[in-house]
């Protein structure tokens, strides 16, 4: 893993702007780095878990219909999700989807850290309002 942070040092993936010590710098890059090994092994844990795990037998209760009530909350999500504005909607989408701190979503976009919260608390109100007293954490 250290080679991989050197390697990301040297070929300018991760680069150095001067926004705090070089040594708080190559600490946050190699954080990055382990998170990011860690995610990765635990996606192939839980997609070969999910592999190995014999087929469910089907509940006739959960039929067509249920599925159709699901699809339909699905749907209602996503378009809940266009409706928000194009920022809440990409800090959402890194922080629930993508698996990413508020954090790293900020320095993913390129925005402050209290911008980025800021977008992620408005569009979870807004997601709050559109689905009722139910919580969107």
């Amino acid at each position: 893993m250290l080679q991989e942070v050197y390697l990301r040092v040297l070929d300018g993936r991760a680069q150095f702007a001067g926004q705090s010590s070089v040594k708080t710098w190559l600490f946050a890059v190699i954080r990055r780095t382990a998170s990011e090994h860690q995610r990765r092994r635990w996606l192939r844990a839980s997609l070969l878990e999910r592999w190995l795990q014999p087929e469910p037998i089907s509940d006739p209760a959960s039929g067509p219909e249920a599925e159709l009530g699901t699809s339909q909350d699905d749907a209602r999500l996503r378009a809940a999700l266009a409706g928000l504005p194009t920022r809440q909607q990409e800090v959402l989408h890194l922080v629930f989807y993508q698996d990413l701190t508020i954090e790293e979503a900020a320095g993913l976009l390129g925005i402050s850290l209290g911008s980025a919260r800021t977008h992620f608390e408005r569009g979870k109100a807004r997601l709050r309002e559109r689905f009722g007293a139910g919580t969107v954490t």
